[in-house]
């Protein structure tokens, strides 16, 4: 099932009547989905969401035949960061904004897997804005942030994994995501998880190892590549290629170990994305801060450096 522009009009049109106060935005103050993700602690997760996500064929060969990322690294994180941080911490009508800007261009991306890739013969067509894909690059998304910040700061309660996995419905609304296929809990929604990662409907196909490598065999390799080796189930762990021997594990627990001393060392303020201490000000009515803004732009930058693939 591919979602139209009508289903997300109509799925944006529920959430502006659910919200209480459009300059919060989908989540807002007080709200799990900004305690959870207000840290920048969960970029260790980056590369673990990345790979879950290529490991769906329909994305890999959307990213493969339809992406610039190779040519234009830069360009590829800015506006993806720009366009979840305008869903996650914007006000109302720039999180909208920005839902439309990528339904539109999802839609234009249609395409062939040229494999057999598991449950997907040669030849099938996929759609970025398909339904079932979607959902899981959702998912990818909200497992991958609770898991890195378990992991960090230690276990979340079942309560505030609830919290936060109901909060996340409002993201989900963003991609028209229908609330029929969403998992109805928490623990359902780690049933679904579970179930994706044991089937063969994720498959590591040749696009989806080629864009590993050039992201985790140049500059990402090391401690990145440690890192998200240490996050990711041993059969996609093996089928994307990534090493994890001793020096590996090594070094993904010395990386970990390091973002909790920092954790205890440093105030919350010191960590938090500079788009939420952005949010924060324009729910008091401030401007953005200038210095969030440099901070971001800089993130930004250093995202792109390290992803560039030497040579």
């Amino acid at each position: 099932m591919v979602t139209s522009r009508a289903e997300l009009e109509a799925s944006l049109a529920r959430l502006r009547a659910e919200c209480d106060d459009p300059r919060a935005g989908i989540h807002g103050p007080g709200s799990a989905a900004w305690h959870l993700e207000r840290d920048a602690a969960i970029f260790l997760g980056g590369g673990r969401a990345v790979l879950l996500q290529l490991a769906h064929p329909f994305v890999a060969y959307a990213i493969a035949q339809h992406s610039k990322t190779r040519d234009d690294v830069m360009g590829r994180f800015k506006r993806t960061f720009d366009n979840v941080f305008a869903m996650s911490f914007g006000d109302l009508d720039h999180a909208f904004t920005a839902a439309r800007r990528v339904h539109n261009i999802h839609s234009r991306i249609t395409g062939v897997i040229e494999e057999d890739a598991g449950a997907f013969p040669a030849g099938t067509r996929y759609h970025a804005n398909d339904v079932d894909s979607q959902l899981w690059v959702y998912a990818t998304l909200i497992d991958t942030v609770v898991m890195v910040y378990e992991r960090v700061k230690g276990p979340l309660s079942l309560s505030i994994k609830e919290a936060y996995y109901r909060d996340s419905w409002s993201f989900a609304r963003l991609f028209a995501i229908p609330d029929r296929v969403l998992p109805p809990s928490w623990g359902a929604f780690r049933d679904y998880v579970e179930r994706m990662m044991a089937s063969d409907v994720l498959t590591v196909t040749r696009p989806a190892r080629e864009m590993s490598g050039f992201l985790f065999g140049g500059a990402l390799g090391g401690a990145v590549a440690a890192v998200t080796a240490s996050l990711l189930p041993a059969r996609l762990r093996h089928d994307f290629g990534l090493r994890y021997g001793v020096k590996e594990q090594v070094m993904a627990r010395g990386v970990v170990a390091a973002a909790r001393a920092a954790t205890l060392a440093t105030p919350q303020v010191a960590r938090d994305l500079p788009a939420f201490r952005d949010a924060q000000r324009r729910i008091r009515g401030l401007p953005p801060s200038k210095i969030s803004q440099w901070m971001q732009q800089r993130m930004i930058a250093l995202a792109g450096t390290v992803s560039r693939k030497p040579g």
